[in-house]
């Protein structure tokens, strides 16, 4: 099946390993690719390709479910895998780890014992976010026999993901982009609050750079086309100011040079 959403589940608990793979089989859409006893034998599965979902228990013996997803985090971001990372809904017995899993961008969280209405709802969510991810990258990706130019800006958006959900952001709305250790927030013209997502500044600089952004200090990115003012040591964006860093003078310079008379 094309849009099928291949599954893996990760619990020592064979008793477990079996509820969910029967709720796994009243999902058309789902379809179960394996089962591991360890986050170690699920390590290696993955590594193979072929997973977008993980069930994955917490507390397991050995490395915890929460390493695993820890340890997957790092793989992808950096740069050692390809495609999407698998979305992960943890499953435990414990109810003191939502919290943690937020942190590593869990798309559910189900407390043990569970029924097929909870599971059901946590892979309608998995579903959207896949959905919308394989629609972007459809989207973004260039037509056949088109040419393209190598400076030419060929896509105007890309999605981020934020409160379990995936929000749209367009280039040409930023205002500017702050960074938080593991997360950025991205200020926009049309939106009251920030978005959050877990991210770097170096893998967003990365993802802007062919775009009329700037680095301009070790924890902001601008967007030059909306720069209002520039001041000594700072930049105008969105009426905040940002500051320049003193390793970003040069590129500050750069920014003068281009847009004074």
């Amino acid at each position: 099946m094309e849009n099928e959403i291949k599954t893996l589940i990760v619990d020592d608990e064979p008793l477990a390993q079996e509820l969910v793979a029967q709720y796994v089989s009243q999902v058309p859409w789902l379809s179960l690719v394996g089962r591991c006893s360890s986050a170690a034998e699920a390590q290696e599965a993955i590594a193979r390709g072929g997973v977008d979902l993980l069930f994955l228990d917490i507390q397991m013996p050995g490395t915890s479910g929460l390493s695993l997803a820890h340890a997957l985090g790092q793989m992808w971001e950096g740069g050692s895998a390809t495609g999407q990372m698998p979305k992960i809904v943890f499953t435990t017995a414990y109810d003191d780890y939502a919290i943690d899993g937020y942190k590593l961008n869990a798309v559910d969280y189900l407390l043990k014992p569970f029924d097929f209405d909870e599971f059901s709802r946590a892979v309608g969510k998995v579903r959207r976010l896949i959905e919308l991810e394989r629609k972007a990258a459809q989207e973004q990706a260039p037509r056949t026999g088109q040419k393209s130019d190598a400076n030419e800006e060929t896509d105007s958006f890309f999605f981020v993901k934020s409160e379990y959900k995936l929000v749209k952001i367009e280039y040409d709305k930023i205002l500017y982009v702050e960074g938080l250790k593991d997360y950025v927030k991205i200020y926009l013209t049309d939106a009251p609050k920030p978005v959050l997502t877990l991210s770097t500044l170096k893998q967003m600089e990365a993802r802007l750079s062919s775009h009329s952004f700037l680095r301009l200090h070790r924890s902001f990115i601008a967007n030059v086309k909306l720069i209002t003012g520039v001041e000594r040591g700072g930049v105008i964006v969105g009426g905040e100011r940002i500051p320049v860093g003193d390793g970003y003078k040069g590129n500050f310079q750069t920014l003068l040079d281009r847009f004074t008379l």
